[in-house]
């Protein structure tokens, strides 16, 4: 008996069988954009495929030219570009998976100078102000994502599935926010449904009554100017009559100031609307967003809240994501900690994507952990990110590895960085490697301190000692008031009601909400924080903010002039801000710190016209949040010798960053 017998049960989508209700949904990784790449495309999804996705939906592909989300991006459009995906169904198919390809138009989303849209209404989000489409261009358009599915059938694609939501053309058509037309494309809400109406319908036209065609929808647009939740509705029902399949779910535009799928958004936030949109639909409907466990696509299921469930990041984290929840083995699920940090944060800048605990997510074919042919003896000396990395991966090559730690846990800083509200998630992480390690039978050490002499026997030693916090120098640093980030999250000090935060980076932002976050809030309250409202009420599904409670008051100050926060992670970080202001917290930029005393925190601010003004903070407590310095006395110990490697924090000791720590363990275990 499986453990997912809901998630595990085959369903048949149209005339497509696929052989669980798993979707792997649609993200870019930029690996669709140049020819060069489809080998490594092939290889990535084939992965995914072997891993067990019941249906994997690729990246968006662009219907035309004016519709590409940048320069010579992704597009299918041309015989030879339908020809050269036929090595990526076919990959997929090897391995008994369905795939459906992603037909999607940027709009006023294309960074391009020549993005059209519903009017000419300028994203906030791209540089370059949208013409205007005719309405000729509008029909044209609508034809054009129909051949597109065209071309998608040609290349041996199960399905297509058309981009309706995230704030991309379609949604702009949908929306008054963006659509003040007059002609037949706009002007009345039933106007402005007829160009996915009509995309669908030609489509269907186009590929006849058995390939699969599903559609993304906006359930919750989460923008002033949205659709409401009888639009919705009504789009649904008219989009079923023009021959969908499927319905997948879309929460929010990528304008909104509503985070939807980063690490603080509590996990099935947005269930209830796929289980809301069910009963009104005769096709099946699919949940998304924010689900990372076969736990809960099995509860989403079960309760009957849809009839399949989307993960797109979690097979990034782990591609065998439904083999091991099939086989018993979900405590062995790399799971997807909503990080962003190389996935979406690599895409917005125009990087290639990959994944903060999967590094070798899309790189399948250049980052290979390939059987080791000799029989080595491998010490790893620190259990962090970078250690735990560096270890399983290199068990997995058949090493002999031994991990020794001083601690009496694994984890390092990812011990702390869980205890941050919205991080409980990277718990997992450890979790995981916790249980790698006992399946690749690694020798673990706890409470040990390793020496050179210790390490005599190894062929190879891996130096992952991490890092110390920083302890910078000014007059009444080492006063009782004055303590480490490390000690306030790992529970040994609570501060009192009034604190003063040095440092503004990650770690300092992340204090500062552990500060103040009030631990009572449920999912009710965060909605409610956001002014996520009722979208049958509310239109857009917005509402005024309910205002946060702050458990303290909290100043958080940095030595640099510029904005807070400004470092922070393009698709989170202004979502931290957010909370942090909303918080009360006082953000306080060009601040020298003068002296810590019984009085407080003296302090001198340089504002941005120049002007300059001393104060004293009246607070309980000064947590030093002012960087790292590498701990690296082994190394140095050892560094005559062969065979040393330096990785993680020891090696670069600046702001944290789990990603390199992690990319880097995989890469030295990998070129052992």
């Amino acid at each position: 008996m499986s453990d997912y017998p809901h998630l595990l049960e085959p369903i048949t989508i149209g005339a497509t069988t696929l052989r669980n209700r798993v979707v792997m949904g649609s993200m870019h990784t930029g690996l669709e954009d140049g020819f060069w790449d489809i080998p490594k495309l092939s290889a990535y999804f084939a992965e995914r495929a072997k891993g067990g996705a019941g249906l994997i939906i690729t990246g968006g592909y662009a219907p035309n030219v004016r519709g590409w989300l940048k320069p010579f991006g992704s597009q299918m459009s041309t015989r030879l570009q339908a020809a050269r995906h036929r090595s990526v169904t076919d990959a997929v198919h090897e391995h008994g998976g369905a795939i459906a390809m992603q037909i999607l138009h940027a709009g006023r989303y294309g960074y391009t100078p020549f993005s059209v849209s519903a009017s000419t209404r300028k994203s906030p989000i791209t540089p370059f102000k949208p013409s205007t489409l005719s309405t000729k261009a509008v029909d044209r358009t609508a034809t054009d994502f129909a051949k597109s599915a065209r071309l998608a059938q040609k290349s041996g694609y199960d399905g297509v599935e058309i981009m309706g939501s995230e704030g991309y053309l379609i949604n702009q058509f949908l929306a008054s926010r963006t659509n003040d037309r007059s002609d037949a494309w706009g002007g009345t809400s039933e106007k402005r449904m007829r160009f996915p109406i009509e995309i669908v319908r030609r489509t269907r036209e186009l590929v006849g009554p058995d390939f699969m065609i599903g559609y993304r929808i906006s359930l919750l647009d989460l923008v002033e100017g949205g659709q409401s939740w009888d639009e919705v509705v009504a789009l649904a029902k008219l989009l079923e009559e023009a021959g969908v399949d499927l319905l997948n779910t879309g929460i929010g535009w990528h304008e909104a100031r509503v985070p939807t799928i980063i690490t603080q958004v509590p996990p099935g936030a947005w269930r209830s609307l796929t289980a809301r949109l069910k009963p009104e639909v005769d096709v099946p409907v699919c949940a998304s967003n924010r689900i990372n466990s076969p736990e809960m696509a099995e509860d989403i299921l079960a309760s009957d809240g849809a009839d399949l469930v989307s993960m797109a990041r979690p097979f990034l984290a782990d591609p065998e994501f439904v083999n091991k929840a099939a086989a018993g083995r979900a405590d062995e699920i790399n799971t997807c900690i909503a990080c962003n940090q190389a996935c979406l944060d690599h895409v917005f800048a125009n990087k290639k994507s990959s994944c903060l605990v999967n590094p070798r997510a899309c790189r399948e074919t250049t980052l290979v952990l390939s059987p080791t042919r000799t029989t080595k003896k491998v010490a790893v000396v620190g259990a962090g990110p970078a250690g735990l990395a560096a270890a399983v991966s290199a068990a997995e090559r058949g090493f002999a590895v031994t991990l020794l730690e001083k601690s009496s846990e694994v984890g390092g800083q990812f011990r702390l960085a869980m205890q941050v509200p919205g991080k409980e998630d990277f718990a997992e992480t450890l979790r995981y490697y916790r249980r790698r390690l006992e399946v690749l039978s690694v020798e673990v050490h706890l409470e040990t301190r390793a020496t050179a002499e210790l390490l005599k026997g190894f062929d190879d030693v891996i130096v992952a000692t991490g890092v110390t916090p920083r302890i910078p120098s000014f007059p009444g640093v080492d006063h009782p008031k004055v303590v480490s980030y490390d000690q306030v999250l790992n529970g040994s000090v609570t501060p009192g009601r009034k604190v003063a935060v040095i440092g503004a980076g990650g770690i300092g932002v992340d204090v500062s909400a552990f500060l103040t976050h009030d631990p009572a809030d449920d999912l009710d309250d965060w909605m409610a924080h956001w002014g996520v409202g009722d979208p049958a009420l509310h239109v857009g599904g917005l509402k005024e903010k309910k205002p946060r409670t702050s458990m303290r008051e909290v100043h958080l100050l940095q030595r640099k002039t510029t904005r807070i926060g400004k470092d922070l992670a393009k698709t989170s970080g202004w979502a931290h801000r957010a909370v942090l202001k909303d918080s009360g917290v006082a953000m306080v930029p060009g601040v020298s710190y003068d002296k810590v005393s019984d009085a407080g925190l003296h302090i001198t601010v340089t504002s941005p016209d120049g002007s300059v003004s001393s104060e004293v903070l009246d607070v309980d407590h000064v947590v030093l949040c002012a960087g790292q310095e590498s701990v690296r006395g082994l190394y140095d110990d050892l560094a005559a010798r062969e065979g040393v490697h330096l990785i993680g924090g020891a090696d670069v000791a600046a702001e944290l960053d789990a990603k390199r720590a992690i990319e880097q363990g995989t890469r030295t275990a990998a070129a052992l």
